[in-house]
């Protein structure tokens, strides 16, 4: 799923960025706004992909299938030249961004226990349940969190 994601955030961020070249530099109001609506769109599915994605494969196909359908909607929208250094520069991208997917985990990250915890009262749970239950959820994040120290380590 977390593909899916991706590959609606660079749809947005494309379309965002056509919304760019629409706005004259900034001088016509509705390109401009409809462009900043959509780059700011852009990350909400980008920050849900990256909940499962490593973020150097996630922003290495952003670009990279950025770069490519932004010069596409460039030569089918504005008429600019297509050249082979052009197509060729693309198609390093493309092998550079294969070759890094190769190398992550993608969809394999397993969430932190932290993250399936629901915080908030036990349905029927007395008070003091819940909050002996809530101090030792944030007992056990605490002590993730402090470097442990062996005492026979320092000078």
């Amino acid at each position: 799923m977390c593909w899916v994601w991706l590959v609606l955030a660079i749809l947005l961020e494309v379309a965002a960025t056509v919304f760019m070249k629409l706005s004259d530099g900034f001088t016509k109001m509705a390109p401009t706004l409809l462009m900043t609506l959509l780059y700011g769109l852009s990350f909400i599915p980008l920050a849900l992909a990256l909940k499962r994605m490593e973020i150097g494969t996630a922003y290495a196909v952003w670009s990279a299938l950025g770069t490519v359908l932004v010069t596409a909607a460039g030569v089918v929208l504005f008429k600019e030249s297509i050249s082979p250094q052009k197509v060729a520069s693309i198609g390093v991208i493309i092998i550079g961004v294969v070759f890094l997917s190769l190398t992550t985990n993608t969809e394999k990250r397993q969430p932190r226990e932290a993250e399936n915890r629901v915080s908030g009262p036990e349905p029927g749970g007395s008070a003091a349940a819940n909050r002996s239950a809530w101090n030792a959820g944030v007992t056990e994040a605490a002590a993730a969190k402090q470097p442990t120290t062996d005492a026979t380590s320092h000078p």
